[in-house]
């Protein structure tokens, strides 16, 4: 069992890791037979999936960034309430997510995110005018 400080900074440094753009470290910080589940959309299973998917953001077009607001942690569950922002080239993508990390052995085993589905789309909107725009 992982303690509830370690737990929370774990998924900060997963957090760290994608918007550094380090893949390879953000793959240390999952168990082998993660799950990761954008809940309305299918869920991918197994680092080399998941691997597939986080490797897309570290290219040159693409990147991530998030801004935790609350992370909280009982054992090995942790909690996040934070805005993620998606990047291709200028379209900048900020919606509100809230996520559920439930650790294994001190790697991430399940990796649960929620957001709503028309928030998501009003900030494709937003960041294509933004984009248009030169914002």
């Amino acid at each position: 069992m992982t303690d509830t400080q370690q737990a929370t900074e774990i998924v900060e440094e997963l957090f760290d890791a994608l918007r550094s753009r380090d893949t390879d470290r953000a793959m240390t910080l999952l168990d082998d037979r993660v799950v990761w589940h954008n809940v309305g959309l299918p869920k991918v299973r197994g680092t080399s999936n998941v691997g597939r998917f986080l490797a897309l953001l570290a290219k040159p077009a693409f990147g991530f960034d998030v801004v935790v607001h609350n992370i909280a942690a009982d054992g090995d569950v942790v909690l996040t309430e934070r805005t993620d922002v998606l990047i291709w080239r200028r379209l900048r993508v900020e919606f509100w997510v809230c996520g559920s990390f439930e650790l294994r052995d001190g790697k991430v085993a399940v990796w649960r995110d929620y957001f709503d589905n028309v928030d998501f789309l009003k900030a494709v909107v937003r960041g294509a005018l933004g984009a248009a725009l030169g914002r």
